[in-house]
């Protein structure tokens, strides 16, 4: 009687263990996001040197500190793409944001490496982005349903839309002084 029981948990550990692993995963190349961003040929990067006002904008957004100096990014005309890190529970979390006329047009996890949470890489939630515009105080204008068990990664994409929405009326504003 005992033995059923034992190969029971050990089959049920196993496939938990491998749905923990399976969270994990790179689900589309940075390259090919950018292509399908702007439909045509791909601009030349761009950096962005984070100066005072940005950094002190970026880490109030994200609630601690920004250590990066500099951000890759691609423009063309009225939008861009920023490709970014934050981390979820341990571990970094990569993201892409496709930036139109100062509202998001598309959100896209490119690299998940959490063991857990990984349904915000599904249309279903980064779909929630989909026109979402920055307010003064560097909230979105869109309510963002969470996903249980999953809290501290939609926090993250949220946090990072806001930064790509700041960051693309920032660098818009300073290309025309």
């Amino acid at each position: 009687m005992k033995r059923p029981l034992v190969i029971l948990s050990v089959l049920l550990s196993c496939s938990l263990m491998s749905a923990a692993v399976n969270a994990r995963g790179t689900y589309q190349e940075p390259e090919e996001f950018i292509s399908q961003a702007f439909n045509a040929e791909v601009p030349k990067a761009k950096v962005f040197w984070i100066d005072e006002p940005a950094q002190q904008a970026i880490e109030s957004i994200l609630a601690h500190r920004y250590k990066k100096m500099r951000l890759r990014y691609w423009q063309q005309a009225n939008e861009s793409v920023w490709i970014m890190d934050e981390i979820g529970k341990e571990s970094p979390i990569t993201v892409a944001i496709h930036v139109k006329d100062s509202a998001i047009a598309q959100t896209k996890v490119l690299v998940y490496r959490e063991s857990r949470g990984d349904e915000v890489r599904h249309d279903f939630f980064t779909d929630q982005f989909k026109s979402a515009k920055l307010k003064q105080n560097l909230q979105l204008d869109t309510h963002i349903d969470g996903i249980t068990g999953a809290t501290l990664s939609v926090r993250a994409l949220t946090k990072l839309s806001r930064i790509a929405l700041y960051l693309n009326d920032y660098v818009i504003k300073k290309d025309k002084e």
